[in-house]
């Protein structure tokens, strides 16, 4: 949402018209809900900030840097920084789970094999009994 937003800020989209894209597009009807509200409060003069700080879909830090960035005329790219952020952190998180699902898939790969070799070496085995 923040990288899109400030893709229609930088392409000098009206901030209002910017919100109407953004909420159809999101797909998440608590995300629709909010920037339905902070469109509002823009109409009535107030700050896109004011509704996502009082909501838990907008994490801190994405609502300061908002705020900021409306306070100085940089919103597209305070925006594109948070985009920036959260983008590192879900890399970040998706390295963890790699890290953690890698040695798992060794033991399970390795059991399978096992039993693949345990489900032929013991009637080889049994075999070779009846033999003698």
């Amino acid at each position: 949402m923040t990288r899109t937003l400030s893709s229609l800020f930088a392409s000098s989209v009206p901030i209002l018209q910017s919100l109407s894209i953004i909420e159809k597009i999101s797909g998440n009807e608590v995300l629709a809900k909010v920037l339905k509200e902070s469109r509002n409060s823009i109409e009535q003069g107030g700050s896109i900030a004011g509704p996502m700080e009082s909501h838990w879909a907008f994490p801190p830090m994405v609502t300061q840097m908002i705020s900021i960035g409306e306070r100085s005329g940089t919103m597209d790219y305070m925006l594109d920084k948070a985009a920036e952020f959260y983008e590192m952190e879900v890399d970040n998180a998706t390295d963890q789970i790699k890290s953690l699902i890698e040695p798992m898939m060794i033991v399970f790969l390795a059991v399978v094999v096992g039993g693949i070799v345990a489900a032929i070496a013991v009637p080889m085995f049994s075999i070779f009994e009846t033999i003698k």
